[in-house]
């Protein structure tokens, strides 16, 4: 057993607040990326480019430079902008809320791409039948794309998943106690740095180790019914 000199119930907590935090950051990455998929697909040039831009950007800049710019550099730029306008201003974030929008943010980026694939992966002909029948765009999209979306883009969306996962490990370095930063503060208290980062580890790859079996619950589910060629 590892000893942790006490130490455990941080990295518990920390393995709570990751949790938390990469659940949250996957319902905002996975809004994105559905008006992202929306933007690439649409016929109008500007949604394209807003589209276009954003996955380009964002997939183009580190994780840890995003969340450096967000949590520090954006309240610094809003405070300097009102000192020029004559006004005092003080802002700051909370960690949790600039963790979840930062991680978010950035794998909407690699969802819209997922759900664009999704997308494209739908029959045509499903979709010819049913304006064929008289459903609107919405209803169209509602009952027949998006169900069969869902189930193309799981796989994608679990990739997603796992790197997001990790990749909260990043946000410690704005001082939110997730399981990377108590690992750390154990560490340093116990001087034991590779027991403890060793113990954060083993959990990381408990949770990849249930998502993946989560994952393949929710592909099985939404595959019945289908025909296997």
């Amino acid at each position: 057993m590892l000893d942790l000199k006490g130490y455990g119930w941080m990295l518990w907590k920390g393995a709570e607040l990751t949790i938390a935090v990469g659940l949250l950051s996957m319902v905002v990455a996975s809004v994105l990326g559905l008006i992202g998929a929306w933007g690439k697909l649409a016929k109008g040039k500007l949604a394209r480019l807003v589209a276009d831009t954003y996955t380009t950007v964002i997939r183009g800049i580190p994780e840890l430079v995003l969340i450096l710019l967000v949590y520090y550099g954006m309240p610094t730029l809003i405070q300097d902008f009102a000192t020029l306008a004559g006004r005092e201003v003080l802002i700051n974030l909370n960690p949790f809320v600039a963790g979840v929008i930062t991680i978010g943010f950035i794998y909407g980026a690699f969802s819209t791409e997922v759900f664009r694939g999704a997308y494209l992966a739908v029959p045509r002909g499903q979709i010819e039948a049913a304006r064929a029948v008289g459903m609107s765009s919405v209803k169209a999209f509602r009952r027949i794309i998006l169900p069969q979306m869902w189930r193309f883009a799981l796989p994608g969306l679990g990739n997603v998943w796992m790197v997001l996962i990790k990749a909260t490990a990043l946000i410690s370095v704005i001082q939110l106690p997730e399981l990377m930063r108590n690992a750390d503060i154990a560490a340093r208290a116990t001087r034991l740095p590779f027991t403890c980062f060793f113990a954060a580890s083993l959990i990381y790859l408990g949770i990849t180790i249930i998502s993946m079996l989560l994952q393949q619950r929710a592909e099985a589910w939404a595959s019945r019914g289908v025909r296997k060629e």
